[in-house]
């Protein structure tokens, strides 16, 4: 199954996605008006019952997406974990993931443009692989996290390079407004089994800059999802940011960094493709 927030004529809402549009579920499942809600009130059987007796209410035309956990209230993203990137930072992978966390506010759907800020031009891609927390929990055993995933989607980390390394944390270049993109949808677990299998490619103006096998991670999903459930508790739409392969714009030689007029696609097999236009702040 795969879900989806969006605005429609002004109005934020969530729905299931199929081939020729939006179920809507916005009014459809009593006191829940959102994604998060749907996940908390662990409702994502009852979300698949009542959209396999509907047909579609709109187009996907008809809708702006949002990100896709729009009110998430942990995003954490994983640094240097594939082992390419990590080759080509330099950086040695230690005993112990690299963590910052995201704003959610910083995000911007499918089809919305990234800013490039007015502080900076260094605005960079990072195609990642999202996990969506579909439960929340601490002190999880590592067999035990795969039970916490409702599924995965895209994600685009955009990073503003000069101001990752003003200090030695990354906090305030991976928290531009309007750098990250998030979606377009989640696909739920029973569609995607194995996440290993998973690849992401990132495209710069059609043009493949990344691509990377999510087996070639340092770090996995359950060994983060345990890792931090020791420290905060896991809460339903928590998302993780699992880290980017090798190939960012700003170890090439010469550094490619996104412009006015870009567009960048960050591609996650067996779930989609989030695209993404490029405009500067005003």
């Amino acid at each position: 199954m795969k879900l989806t927030s969006f605005t429609r004529n002004g109005t934020s809402g969530y729905g299931v996605v199929v081939d020729d549009g939006i179920i809507d579920l916005t009014t459809t499942i009593d006191d829940v008006s959102d994604l998060k809600g749907l996940l908390e009130s662990n409702r994502l059987a009852q979300a698949a019952s009542s959209a396999a007796e509907r047909s579609t209410d709109f187009s996907l035309e008809d809708i702006e997406f949002l990100p896709l956990i729009p009110n998430a209230s942990k995003v954490i993203c994983v640094a240097v974990n594939y082992l390419a990137h990590a080759r080509e930072a330099g950086r040695t992978i230690g005993d112990y993931p690299v963590l910052f966390h995201r704003h959610a506010q910083t995000q911007v759907g499918h089809q919305q443009p990234l800013l490039v800020p007015k502080a900076s031009e260094q605005l960079d891609f990072e195609g990642e692989i999202a996990v969506i927390l579909g439960k929340g929990g601490a002190h999880i055993e590592p067999e035990d996290a795969m039970d916490y995933v409702a599924g995965y989607s895209c994600y685009n980390e955009g990073s503003i390079r000069d101001w990752q390394f003003h200090v030695h944390q990354y906090s305030m270049g991976k928290n531009f407004n309007a750098t990250g993109g998030f979606g377009p949808w989640l696909v739920t677990t029973d569609d995607i089994p194995d996440p290993d299998a998973l690849t992401v490619t990132t495209r710069l103006n059609g043009e493949q800059m990344q691509f990377g096998e999510f087996n070639d991670v340092a770090f996995n999903i359950p060994t983060l999802i345990s890792y931090v459930s020791k420290a905060l508790p896991w809460q339903a739409g928590d998302v993780i940011v699992t880290g980017t392969p090798g190939g960012v714009g700003f170890k090439r030689k010469p550094p490619i960094f996104l412009k006015e007029g870009d567009v960048v696609e960050v591609e996650v097999n067996l779930v989609g493709t989030l695209v993404n236009s490029v405009t500067n702040e005003h």
